[in-house]
C-alpha cells in the first residue's frame, strides 16, 4: 500500500514556475514508478509525465515536453515536478500516482492516487 501527498500548487504569473512535491509513505517507494497527471475543471484526467523507479526512464506529454521536469529522491520518497514558463491552459488540479511496475501514460493503469493540489496561472 502507498500514501501519496502532493503539495507546492498555487497560484502563479504565465511564465512563472512552480515545484510540486510528492511524499510517498511506504517501505518501497523506490521500486515504484512515479506519474504526474492533472485535470481541469470539465475535462478528463490526463497525462503530464511519468518516472520509472531508478529515475533513468521518463515520459513526457507533448504539451509540457520541454516546460515541465519530473525527478525523484529515493532517499526521501519524493518525487518533483519542475513547471516552468507556466500558461494558463497548465490550470488544473495536479495529481500524484504510484504503480509498482513499469511507468505507462494509461491514466487507468495506476494504482495509487493523492488527493490533488491545485495550479492556477494567470495571463
Amino acid at each position: 500500500q502507498v500514501q501519496l501527498v502532493e503539495s507546492g500548487g498555487g497560484l502563479v504569473q504565465a511564465g512563472g514556475s512552480l515545484r510540486l512535491s510528492c511524499a510517498a509513505s511506504g517501505r518501497t517507494f523506490s521500486s515504484y514508478a512515479m506519474g504526474w497527471f492533472r485535470q481541469a475543471p470539465g475535462k478528463e484526467r490526463e497525462f503530464v509525465a511519468a518516472i520509472n523507479w531508478t529515475g533513468g526512464i521518463r515520459y513526457y506529454a507533448d504539451s509540457v515536453k520541454g516546460r515541465f521536469t519530473i525527478s525523484r529522491d529515493n532517499s526521501k520518497n519524493t518525487v518533483y515536478l519542475q513547471m516552468n514558463s507556466l500558461k494558463p491552459e497548465d490550470t488544473a488540479v495536479y495529481y500524484c500516482a504510484a504503480r509498482p511496475m513499469s511507468i505507462t501514460k494509461a491514466t487507468r493503469e495506476w494504482d495509487y492516487w493523492g488527493q490533488g493540489t491545485q495550479v492556477t496561472v494567470s495571463s
